[in-house]
């Protein structure tokens, strides 16, 4: 009976094996040698075909674990001439130029419009390492991660731009699937919008943990994402593969994980980066095919780009953080202003934990919308994710441009104060830090009708009065009155956060400055007149917020209560009400300014000659 002999190489990140397998014609063979390689001599394969456990019975369970001690995802077979693999002249050389062609795309994904790029969404059941994942692509810690096997810490969609290698593309964070849930839970719905994302999205990373094994939920989501995505391109990657990795129990995982039936599986880590070169290769095709198929007209022109950063400040994109106490309506509000259910919303308190960041237009300008977990009074005995999101909550705040406080009209038109202690904090802490403030009362639908007419009165006079008592800092903050589940007041919003965000980016002349200072200086009522401050002159240093340097000769300095009076002035003359503004001194010796004068009266008597 004729046989053949095979060789089988099986690569690893340091190491690897060549096997020689001897089949017979009637298709039955065995494994007759063993030879271990170091990675400097693994020849190139001639059939670059991944194993699977058709090419590798008999031996891929078994002995490959033995072999492979630094597997990095995957092995490849080559039907290939012994004399041929164990010839070393032709491994290192070919290996290293193969790797530097491997690793560039044909396509600049960063000539491409955010907007257009190819999405991949990451898909898997809870407590798998989905968004530890989603944080490695995007290169920063954007996702709360936390260990809770027996909770979900991602509820809503979380999307970010993911940088690998060369690659571009958008990356979305969904919450755990369980197919199984009871209707109406929140993991159920949090499974329904998972399902409504997936129409939008062209690829889907399914995420498995190798150290539990497959377990029968897995089986459970690849059923689910056979059933909703069967047009999607899905890639099975085998998160947590660094311990296995040493113990080189891999590829008996891989074989196991093959069986979901979308094709050989990626063995990675999240956490330590381990496989994101073989992620790149599979992805890198299949996102240079959809990124070819866009049309030309449709990538990023680079000299409009420059030409607006030139212009002005005010079309930078605008950043506005939801922020409020839990259950006010936060949620609802974003879905409202992005018109799509965006985030999971619900009765529930504290329904939302990761701060979501959103991007949407309005008015031909670029607005990122964060949803912040509800601000809780940090005690310091906080545990697990709410710990990190009131961290997390706190960070949005200080990177906002505008903050938009909601409050809940119910809530106040049936208590004594409108605010709480927590969210006085928060506009205070907005203030100091020098962001512009605008106040929202949601819920005014609950108070409609003649019963609640009285109730609805109070609630106007009441909030915009107590505000100015609470933060007496800012005169004129806007307070809105809205109902975020009927969608009313929607554009009232926008346009009262921009026209805040743009007297917050506004800047004033030094002529102009000068010349209000003199008219408001005259109508000022000094204490002492010979004691007076005088201001050599007036200008602007900074915007976001306006800030001003007063010049000031001799060594008295300006009181608090000028100081108050000429911000009043400022706010009342240059409509900068309801954003902060800031004032400092700066002392100039009387010789300086002696002198600078006399040069003034030399310029201006050769001018009169």
């Amino acid at each position: 009976m004729a046989t053949t002999l095979f060789g089988a190489i099986l690569r690893g990140s340091k190491n690897g094996a060549f096997l020689f397998h001897l089949q017979m014609r009637n298709g039955l063979g065995h494994l007759i040698g063993i030879l271990p390689l170091s990675q400097s001599v693994l020849p190139k394969p001639t059939l670059g075909k991944h194993i699977n456990r058709t090419i590798c019975s008999g031996f891929n369970l078994a002995v490959a674990p033995l072999l492979c001690r630094q597997y990095s995802g995957f092995c490849t077979a080559a039907e290939c001439d012994v004399k041929t693999v164990l010839a070393p002249s032709t491994g290192l050389s070919t290996k290293s130029k193969n790797k530097k062609a491997r690793m560039k795309s044909r396509v600049d994904f960063t000539k491409i419009d955010p907007s257009l790029l190819p999405t991949v969404i990451i898909v898997g059941r809870p407590n798998v390492g989905k968004s530890a994942l989603f944080n490695r692509l995007i290169r920063r810690r954007e996702a709360l991660v936390y260990n809770t096997p027996d909770d979900h810490v991602t509820r809503d969609i979380r999307e970010g731009i993911a940088k690998l290698g060369d690659l571009r593309f958008k990356v979305l964070d969904s919450a755990g699937l369980e197919t199984e849930a009871t209707s109406g839970t929140i993991l159920s719905r949090t499974t329904e919008m998972t399902g409504n994302v997936l129409a939008k999205t062209q690829l889907a990373i399914f995420l498995i943990d190798v150290r539990d094994g497959l377990q029968p939920l897995d089986l459970e989501v690849g059923k689910w994402m056979r059933k909703h995505a069967s047009n999607i391109h899905t890639i099975v990657a085998m998160n947590k593969s660094e311990s296995l990795d040493e113990r080189g129990l891999v590829t008996a995982a891989a074989g196991e994980a093959h069986s979901l039936g979308f094709g050989d599986p990626i063995a990675i880590s999240a956490e330590t980066g381990l496989g994101m070169a073989e992620l790149y290769e599979t992805l890198r095709p299949l996102l240079e095919d959809y990124a070819l198929q866009l049309p030309n007209d449709m990538k990023c022109d680079e000299n409009a780009l420059v030409e607006v950063g030139e212009n002005s400040e005010s079309k930078v994109p605008l950043q506005l953080a939801i922020v409020g106490r839990p259950n006010v309506g936060k949620s609802t509000l974003l879905n409202t202003l992005l018109q799509e259910e965006r985030v999971l919303v619900g009765p529930e308190s504290g329904l939302t934990r990761d701060s979501i960041r959103a991007k949407f237009q309005f008015e031909d300008r670029t607005i990122y919308l964060v949803d912040t977990a509800g601000w809780l009074h940090r005690s310091g005995q906080e545990k697990g994710p709410s710990s990190l999101s009131i961290v997390q909550t706190r960070k949005n705040l200080m990177r906002a441009h505008v903050v938009a406080l909601i409050l809940d009209g119910e809530e106040i038109a049936r208590k004594k104060s409108s605010m709480k202690h927590d969210e006085v904090i928060i506009a205070r802490q907005a203030v100091e830090e020098g962001r512009a403030l605008v106040v929202i009362v949601n819920k005014m639908d609950l108070l409609r009708g003649k019963q609640n007419s009285v109730l609805y009165e109070k609630v106007l006079k009441v909030v915009p009065e107590e505000i100015q008592t609470l933060i007496p800092q800012i005169t004129g903050i806007p307070v809105l009155f809205i109902s975020a589940l009927e969608g009313r007041g929607r554009i009232e919003v926008m346009r009262q956060v921009v026209d805040v965000y743009q007297k917050w980016c506004s800047r004033l002349s030094t002529a102009r400055l000068n010349r209000w200072l003199r008219k408001v200086m005259s109508r000022h009522s000094w204490k002492d007149q010979a004691t007076q401050p005088k201001i050599k002159y007036f200008t602007q240093v900074k915007a976001r917020p306006p800030t001003f340097v007063a010049f000031l000769t001799g060594k008295a300095q300006l009181s608090d209560t000028d100081i108050r009076f000429l911000i009043k002035s400022l706010k009342e003359d240059f409509n900068l009400g309801g954003i902060p503004i800031r004032i400092m001194q700066r002392s100039i010796p009387r010789k300086t300014a002696a002198n600078s004068s006399s040069n003034n009266n030399k310029n201006s008597s050769s001018k009169v000659h």
